[in-house]
């Protein structure tokens, strides 16, 4: 069944607005499959063991019916990269309409975090503020890092990923005096078993990517086993993975928190279109054009062996 599905694949390429995670051109591949099209888009430096998830998740999307859903739209946050050019910033908040929720990425200087801070905050003024520093602090920078941030910004609705280990996370919450609460991404998502971490004392809010996690019934049995509030963000995916996406933050019974589900706006092109109206993305179906995103022959068979090892991992 597999090799048949496999069969359907076609890769693309597209090309995105600004850099992003150090790209500018992100690289997806795409599977048919009865209940339509799966994503597998991890990204190229990952290896075979870290990419199973991805593949698990391109094939339950592409081979099993879609959730229940308890909305026909998801508000979702406007993303920022680590930018420093003011002009280039309001450039992307104006990607994002309607939108009241930026995550904007920080961690590696803290004087221009600050100012791509309090740029966005003078674009969006009512909008709410959280940051993303990738497990780049370590306990003593976080604590001081966000006293700063506070002072000269404000509060923020969370932080994610302060800091990269458990042990630190949890070390944070007792030295943090701000009401700040902690998500939890990589310390997830990147764990050799993500049901086997104890996040008790260490974060407040899961992130919940589908692709990385293995798909939406996993994504669903994390979520209840680690018993926090969720929200659900995105991979810098096609259109064909977010709305997979979608899919995911529709089908919680409750859903506190816009989702980082805008990210296709920071793609130059897209296979389908998913607007941003009024701080919200509608959920679709859609059969995604193709044409002339796809990559050379030679670029397609690196990604037909990566997809061939990596699911031999999952035999």
């Amino acid at each position: 069944m597999l090799l048949d599905l496999f069969s359907t694949m076609r890769v693309i390429a597209l090309p995105t607005k600004t850099n992003f995670r150090g790209i500018n051109i992100r690289e997806v591949a795409l599977f048919r499959g009865e209940y339509g099209w799966g994503e597998f888009s991890p990204f190229l430096e990952y290896g075979y063991e870290e990419c199973a998830t991805w593949l698990s998740s391109a094939i339950e999307a592409a081979t099993q019916p879609r959730p229940r859903i308890y909305r026909n739209s998801v508000r979702v946050n406007g993303t920022i990269p680590a930018l420093k050019n003011p002009a280039d910033i309001e450039k992307i908040v104006d990607l994002y309409p309607g939108v009241d929720t930026f995550k904007v990425k920080v961690g590696e200087n803290l004087p221009e975090d600050i100012a791509r801070l309090a740029r966005v905050r003078a674009l969006r003024p009512k909008a709410k503020l959280r940051i993303d520093v990738n497990g780049n602090w370590d306990v003593a920078t976080a604590v001081t890092n966000l006293q700063a941030i506070y002072e000269n910004i404000g509060p923020l609705e969370y932080v994610e990923q302060p800091c990269k280990t458990i042990k630190e996370l949890r070390e944070l919450k007792t030295k943090l005096t701000l009401d700040i609460p902690i998500a939890g991404d990589e310390v997830l998502r990147k764990a050799a078993d993500p049901f086997d971490v104890d996040l008790v004392g260490a974060i407040d809010i899961v992130m919940l990517k589908v692709q990385p996690l293995g798909g939406i019934a996993r994504a669903h049995k994390l979520a209840q086993h680690h018993n926090l509030p969720v929200v659900i963000s995105s991979a810098l995916e096609s259109a064909v993975g977010i709305n997979y996406g979608l899919f995911l933050a529709a089908s919680f019974p409750e859903m506190n928190f816009d989702c980082g589900l805008g990210t296709g706006s920071l793609l130059n092109t897209n296979v389908a279109d998913l607007p941003i109206t009024n701080g919200e993305i509608q959920i679709t179906d859609f059969e995604p054009d193709l044409s002339g995103h796809e990559v050379a022959p030679k670029r397609f068979e690196w990604w037909k062996n990566r997809v061939m090892k990596t699911a031999e991992l999952l035999a």
